[in-house]
């Protein structure tokens, strides 16, 4: 504190304590504070109830019987055993499926039993229901199932020529994009082989649930769900019902990046519920949570980048292979997205990319966060620093001549509408100035990579700046039909803002509050809990709901307004456009009528409906063209690594970001996002990946794959927000924890790259390839 701060800070003490009190500041609310979450008490304290925390009078518990094997055919299934036991109500297998044996939320090729063929490792074959957790783990482990193992198919290259794994066949999706002129050519030619490795969403809390039956033969799944009306339709279809006799109510939900959007771990819930006709509850073990859910798609990347002598792009060629595990789940949105963003933020006059997704034996990979987007991103940002090193270009300074903008036209053919400041957030993170070098710190306090306690030599260490751009589109793409339904009802001076907007932490129910106090100038706001007795809203992927299930409580709260303003204006003559609300009160331009809202509603409950649908787009045709996408967001990540170029260990020193957001709704909810983003990027970069030799998961645990902590995570600098208002957006805000994830991985590769001279062509990275090149 200086001089002057300190002598005001002590004259204020001194101030007589006979000064009137100052009037308390009202507490703030609306668009563009920083709102804390209604439920952040709970979480801190340990206190929020989340589905493991579910209980029912009578409650049985349910354990799942898993394939120990990644391919194999079921020759057959002997239930008795387990059905012997003391405490065991019901065991059921595919043969106790009463309707549809397949689900997928996009393609419906998943069993929810396996019943003739495995195809992957932790395959679900049949599910207990006990009166104990210890009895219904045993009893599934004493189900006698008979197989003939059949050799796996591992290796996605292969599976164009391996036998069908599944009857749709192995080929999911291929896409050819082609933009331009195939014989145009560059003078200068950079090519490169690039891996993807598999990373798992690994949520804090493993996947919970209850089913509990209903006296109309029905069932009521209190589960994590993202998407509840899609889980919904999905379970009646299987349990052979109708969709009004299943209820879906969610849970306290703890994060969901693809491990929330998996019903394969609810089906049998259900299913054994309607058997026994009591209660059933799921905890999945963290072992069970690693074999059930989804993961990133491992991907192989070949690409080869055309540019003039200046360093302009020319034409990019790519070949794209997505691991789509044994089904289809999202592959096909993942591929799009991958070849359509498989040049980058970048303008490219001609581009040919090939793209395939297929079916392997390997885990079933989905939708996480920038699926897609995220794997091509460390691919084309590797080709951008080889163009650099050949062209003897600053790495920023090539990004700048090439950068795309508004107005500019993707390779799909789609013109970016959006703002697009890609070159404003590259500027921003390069000129930032750089952490200082640890040379004039004294030894012992320097933090090695490795860690503290490392046995690297300080000698040995060489520090790296790299850069990375990197793009995602909002919302669903090609052809989805984006749609969300909200009410907003006022009485009393409380609104309450009825959504099925799942909070998965995107923090949806705080912006329903926001919009509602701004727009109603009513401070006390309540968003009810979401079931799927509410109208549909959508999934929560895609930032969907900022936008989406946003807009339309912005329209059911407009709704509101005019209902409250429209008397008022009517008695006084003037038109209700030319009354303001805020802080509660209700005036006019020309101060003539001030009241509170309290007033106008005059014991009233007023209430409104409103949806919001954002503009069409198109699915991608033949040769990959089409308006995919409703809109881009992007971002500009600098990495500064340590690396200890002996051992191969990586230090993430700093990460500096600027990100395209549109418009800043809640300030500390926007930083922790990015935060967050760029912390589950790092992760991506160095640590995370699912090993699965021969298709078998090794180390499904929290001790072998190895997630980022507190002490790996780097000091993220958000050096600028650039707010340019989309204008097709509700609010103009953007996606904002999609585009961090995406671009951190390639900075952090570019950043060990320029430390080690190495051409680091794998995520994560392994020490091997942060060992320094003999000529760097």
């Amino acid at each position: 504190m200086s001089s002057e701060a300190t002598t005001a800070a002590t004259t204020a003490t001194a101030a007589p304590t006979t000064s009137p009190a100052a009037a308390p500041e009202p507490p703030p609310h609306g668009l563009g504070v920083s709102l804390k979450a209604t439920d952040i008490a709970a979480k801190t304290e340990g206190t929020f109830p989340y589905a493991a925390d579910l209980w029912a009078e009578g409650l049985l518990w349910a354990a799942i019987l898993r394939s120990p094997h990644p391919h194999a055919r079921i020759t057959s299934i002997d239930t008795s055993e387990a059905l012997k036991m003391p405490g065991v109500h019901a065991v059921v297998t595919h043969e106790d499926v009463p309707g549809d044996a397949a689900h997928g939320r996009r393609v419906a090729d998943r069993p929810v039993f396996a019943s003739d063929v495995v195809r992957h490792h932790g395959e679900p074959i049949a599910a207990v229901a006990a009166d104990h957790p210890d009895t219904a783990r045993m009893a599934a482990a004493a189900v006698i199932v008979e197989y003939e193992v059949l050799d796996p198919v591992t290796d996605p290259e292969q599976a164009f020529a391996a036998e069908p794994l599944h009857p749709d066949g192995n080929l999911i999706r291929h896409i050819p994009l082609r933009y331009g002129d195939p014989d145009a050519v560059g003078e200068i030619l950079v090519e490169g082989l690039y891996r993807i490795g598999r990373q798992d969403p690994a949520p804090i809390g493993a996947e919970a649930g209850l089913a509990v039956p209903r006296p109309d033969g029905g069932v009521e799944l209190y589960v994590a769900s993202t998407d509840p009306h899609t889980d919904r339709d999905l379970a009646a279809a299987c349990y052979g019902l109708t969709p009004d006799q299943v209820k879906v109510v969610v849970t306290g939900v703890p994060g969901a990046t693809a491990d929330r959007e998996d019903p394969g771990f609810q089906l049998p819930l259900g299913l054994l519920a309607l058997k026994t006709g009591c209660p059933v509850k799921l905890t999945a073990t963290r072992e069970e949570s690693f074999l059930g859910h989804a993961h990133r798609h491992p991907t192989l990347l070949r690409y080869r980048h055309h540019a003039d002598a200046d360093g302009r792009l020319v034409k990019v060629e790519a070949q794209i292979l997505l691991d789509g595990g044994a089904y289809a789940d999202a592959s096909s949105e993942s591929l799009a997205a991958a070849v359509a963003f498989a040049c980058g933020p970048y303008v490219v006059p001609h581009a040919f990319i090939e793209g395939w997704a297929v079916r392997t034996n390997n885990p079933p990979s989905g939708h996480v966060r920038g699926e897609g987007a995220m794997q091509v991103c460390a691919a084309y940002e590797a080709q951008m620093d080889k163009l650099a090193a050949k062209l003897d270009l600053d790495p920023a300074e090539l990004r700048l001549r090439n950068v795309m903008a508004t107005g500019d036209i993707l390779p799909t053919g789609q013109t970016v509408t959006c703002p697009a400041p890609v070159a404003e957030l590259l500027r921003s993170v390069r000129d930032y100035p750089l952490p200082p070098l640890p040379k004039d710190t004294p030894e012992e306090e320097w933090l090695l990579p490795g860690g503290l306690e490392g046995a690297g030599e300080p000698g040995a260490i060489r520090r790296g700046v790299g850069y990375a751009l990197g793009m995602v589109h909002m919302l669903g793409a090609e052809g989805t039909d984006e749609v969300s339904t909200a009410t907003v009802k006022v009485e009393g001076g409380v609104a309450t803002v009825i959504c099925a907007a799942v909070d998965t932490g995107q923090g949806f129910p705080t912006l329903a509050r926001q919009i509602v106090q701004e727009t109603l100038g009513v401070d006390e706001v309540h968003v009810a809990s979401v079931d799927t007795d509410q109208p549909p809203s959508g999934p929560a992927c895609h930032s969907r709901h900022t936008w989406v299930s946003g807009g339309a409580v912005e329209r059911a709260a407009k709704m509101v307004r005019t209902q409250l303003l429209q008397p008022l204006a009517a008695k006084f003559g003037m038109s209700a456009e030319l009354l303001q609300v805020a802080d509660g009160k209700i005036t006019s331009y020309d101060g003539v009528l001030s009241t509170t809202v309290m007033e106008a509603m005059d014991g009233k409950e007023l209430w409104a409906t409103a949806q919001c649908r954002p503009h069409p787009t198109e699915p991608l045709d033949e040769t990959g063209q089409g308006d995919a996408f409703v809109g881009l967001a992007f971002a500009a990540i600098r990495a500064v690594v340590d690396v200890d170029v002996e051992l191969g260990a990586v230090r993430v020193v700093e990460l500096a970001v600027a990100q395209d957001v549109g418009r800043v709704l809640n300030p500390a909810q926007l930083a922790a996002r990015i935060e967050a983003g760029v912390t589950q990027g790092v992760g991506t970069a160095l640590t995370e990946n699912l090993r699965t030799p021969r298709g078998l998961v090794r180390h499904p645990d929290l001790t072998g794959y190895a997630l980022p902590t507190s002490l790996d995570t780097p000091d993220i600098r958000i050096v600028k927000l650039v707010e340019e208002r989309d204008v097709v957006a509700p609010f103009g805000a953007k996606a904002a924890s999609a585009v961090p994830v995406v671009t951190s991985p390639a900075a952090v590769a570019a950043a060990v790259r320029a430390a080690t001279g190495r051409p680091v062509n794998r995520l994560p990275i392994r020490p091997q390839a942060a060992v320094a090149s003999p000529n760097s």
